[in-house]
């Protein structure tokens, strides 16, 4: 009988215990916090988490001593406490298992059909989370551009994360290029192509994650995964790599090898790869393209006069009522607006716009109970109203409205110059 290859090869104890813990961490972590990398996957995550936003805030008070309240869920941040004592969890989870592994299973000679299987499911996480990343770019969802309030805000006010998106955002041109970037990690979803896709996603991720790092974006767990995800199927080729760039040797790149399978299995899952090929880039696109758009009440909007049970108070007011310190508001989203206050602090709220009955509801981010139903009317391009209720409490504002104020700023309307006698540095 002819042996296996993949069952000849010795592997040193120190490539077998590696990849125990490796395997078993990037599985965890991959399980434990998917992204929505996997097309539907979900469904099956919801369950998880279930049992992890019970267990992971006590293992975080337990063994680790944390004294605050450890918030789960989502939050639009990847860097909370929850997140990070889940790697915690699963770090210690993959040094146990790796330890375990170990004692008893010492005759092994290899785990070939398991670094490959590994691999597959890393290329598709990997692949799959950054063409949806370069998507959210290339349809520019991701940077919008600067809104009113931020071409109005000094440089000092801005955060280090509101700075790079300023950046980021103002270029249509530059967001279709880091998109294109991101988008070529669909190399990683074809043997032939993968190493040549892991060279540039290995650079994009890294890009991604020094933004993360030196801007202050939470997304820094996920984005260092990726780099580190990226490195990992790039290991065996290291060698290779190495000679050809650094020695200008001539060198013959590997595949892992592909366990034999029955005719059937490689079937079905050739046509599970198409589907979720064709997953990635047509409904992904049309997927996040959904949450895009402006508002038909677009605009920034200056509280000229309010009113409270037929009682006209001044902007300054400090009196019981919350929309006495109201400033202005922005709605450039079709779901989302801001509100800023006397005080300039700045409130976002859920917007529901019916156009047939002219009605605007409000309702509070963070307190559901702040709920605002409103009756709007459009006197002219710079005059609005709204009418409505807040809890006892019938409120009327009047609002100079501006929609087109992206003309007036410097940033905006210097446009693209292919001569320059001298840098126009403002």
């Amino acid at each position: 009988m002819e042996n296996n290859p993949l069952e000849t090869i010795k592997w040193s104890p120190f490539e077998k215990i590696s990849f125990r813990f490796f395997f078993t961490y990037f599985a965890l972590f991959v399980l434990l916090m998917n992204n929505g990398a996997y097309p539907f996957y979900g469904y099956i995550g919801q369950f998880l988490n279930n049992f992890l936003y019970k267990f992971i805030p006590w293992i975080g008070k337990t063994i680790l001593g944390i004294t605050y309240e450890i918030k789960t869920g989502p939050n639009g941040s990847g860097d909370t406490t929850y997140d990070y004592v889940l790697v915690f969890t699963m770090f210690l989870l993959a040094v146990i298992s790796t330890i375990i592994w170990s004692v008893l299973d010492r005759k092994t000679a290899n785990y070939k059909k398991l670094y490959y299987w590994l691999s597959v499911a890393l290329r598709f996480y990997v692949g799959l989370m950054l063409i949806n990343y370069g998507l959210v770019k290339v349809i520019k969802l991701q940077f919008p551009y600067p809104s009113y309030s931020r071409l109005n805000q000094t440089y000092g006010e801005s955060s280090p994360m509101g700075l790079a998106w300023t950046f980021l955002g103002f270029s249509k041109g530059y967001n279709l290029f880091m998109g294109l970037a991101e988008v070529a990690a669909i190399f990683l979803l074809f043997k032939r192509t993968l190493t040549f896709g892991l060279i540039i996603t290995l650079a994009t991720a890294a890009n991604v994650m020094a933004v993360n790092y030196f801007y202050d974006v939470p997304v820094k767990i996920l984005s260092t995964h990726l780099v580190l995800m990226s490195i990992f199927l790039l290991a065996h080729n290291f060698k290779s790599l190495y000679q050809f760039f650094f020695l200008r040797k001539p060198v013959t790149l590997t595949d892992l090898e592909r366990p034999k399978l029955k005719k059937g299995i490689r079937t079905t899952l050739l046509v599970l790869k198409i589907i979720i090929v064709l997953y990635a880039l047509p409904y992904s696109l049309y997927a996040n393209s959904q949450n895009g758009g402006e508002s038909v009440l677009k605009g920034f909007y200056e509280v000229k006069e309010f009113k409270v049970n037929d009682s006209i108070y001044s902007a300054s007011d400090t009196t019981k009522f919350k929309i006495m310190k109201w400033k202005n508001m922005l709605i450039e989203s079709p779901q989302w607006m801001r509100i800023k206050k006397t005080d300039d602090k700045r409130s976002w709220y859920r917007i529901n716009v019916d156009e047939k009955e002219h009605k605007l509801t409000l309702s509070g981010y963070r307190d559901t109970t702040e709920v605002y139903k409103f009756k709007y009317q459009e006197i002219d391009t710079a005059n609005f109203v709204v009418k409505g209720t807040l809890k006892s409490d019938s409120i009327a504002i009047k609002f100079n409205r501006t929609i087109d104020y992206r003309k007036n700023y410097l940033l905006t309307n210097r446009g693209f110059n292919w001569i320059n006698e001298r840098p126009f540095n403002r």
